[in-house]
């Protein structure tokens, strides 16, 4: 039953006028909103010892919700960290096929993290993840305004009008694509190198512009989401972005929005081992990252040129925050 929330709080991450459980549950990283409203289908969250039969629920700092029998934990801080994704991996904790995860092929010292957006099986690079339900959603939304920028080699003549007038959107099969930044990088024979620029990242986007331009993707690497950057980061390395460079990113706008939590502490989990290559942290030194676990892959380095493209086509900083 609903509760009205008290104005002070108690570290859940819940909020004076009240936050729907489900968003609490995500919130404290404990699992994903979706998945926070299955586990309460299944009647396996409880407030304060009552079983949750609706994610619709409102609580408040006072309230006691636990998933199995177990408190939910305290917020931890928010944390973001970049993730170069190789292809054939699903962007999921499981899949019903059975295909490897992003999730199997993390280091499971790494707290639990959830995707910003999603990269198809066959999609390579930057894949942003968070601990945070909060910031992820904000993130996802295309009203955020943050590009995502991919390198994409396709099949097929590029007609250059027609990649130019792709700035005002485009309607495929019924459904309307916003406005994409699109420019030709490079032709090698009957293949092209493009470079994409997007805000909303639709389901299939790119593969369904461009084949109503005529072209066939036939490798696709995200290359940057908003002011983060794939760079030089190693396939299936992971590296953390230090939280102050985090805080500055998102702006003042943003982390209200999200409600991003910065003072909140580092959650321990005594099972979980400490990473042997910890990501990049305040005060340290980048450390090479480890690979995670996954299948051979080629690099995500485009072909041999003028250098690494980013959204303005130069050659990619070594840095991967923009300020």
């Amino acid at each position: 039953m609903a509760k009205k929330a008290p104005k002070e709080d108690n570290g859940t991450g819940a909020r004076s006028a009240g936050e729907r459980i489900a968003k609490v549950i995500s919130r404290a990283g404990a699992a994903s909103r979706r998945d926070a409203e299955r586990l309460i289908a299944d009647g396996r969250v409880t407030l304060n010892g009552t079983a949750v039969t609706t994610p619709a629920t409102l609580v408040g700092p006072e309230d006691t919700i636990a998933i199995d029998g177990a408190p939910l934990p305290a917020r931890e801080r928010t944390r973001l960290f970049l993730y170069h994704k190789p292809k054939g991996l699903v962007v999921a904790a499981r899949d019903p096929e059975g295909r490897p995860t992003v999730q199997a092929a993390l280091d499971p010292a790494l707290p639990r993290l959830q995707p910003v957006g999603r990269l198809d099986i066959n999609t390579e690079g930057l894949l942003l993840l968070t601990n945070d339900g909060g910031l992820k959603r904000v993130l996802e939304l295309p009203s955020t305004g943050w590009v995502r920028r991919y390198r994409v080699r396709c099949h097929g003549t590029v007609a250059l009008e027609r990649l130019e007038a792709l700035k005002n959107g485009i309607t495929v099969e019924g459904v309307r694509y916003g406005p994409v930044d699109a420019r030709l990088d490079r032709v090698q024979g009957a293949n092209s190198w493009l470079t994409l620029g997007l805000r909303e990242g639709k389901n299939r986007e790119v593969k369904n512009i461009l084949a109503a331009l005529g072209l066939t993707v036939t490798r696709l690497i995200r290359i940057s989401y908003g002011p983060f950057q794939l760079g030089e980061l190693r396939r299936g390395a992971v590296e953390e972005v230090r939280g102050r460079i985090l805080k500055d990113q998102l702006g003042k706008k943003l982390t209200e929005a999200s409600g991003a939590d910065f003072e909140a502490p580092l959650r321990e989990d005594p099972s979980r081992k400490p990473p042997s290559s910890p990501a990049r942290a305040e005060g340290r030194p980048a450390r090479k990252p480890a690979p995670a676990k996954m299948p051979p892959e080629p690099s995500h380095r485009p072909p041999r040129g003028k250098g690494k493209p980013t959204s303005s086509g130069r050659p990619a900083p070594r840095r991967r925050d923009a300020r």
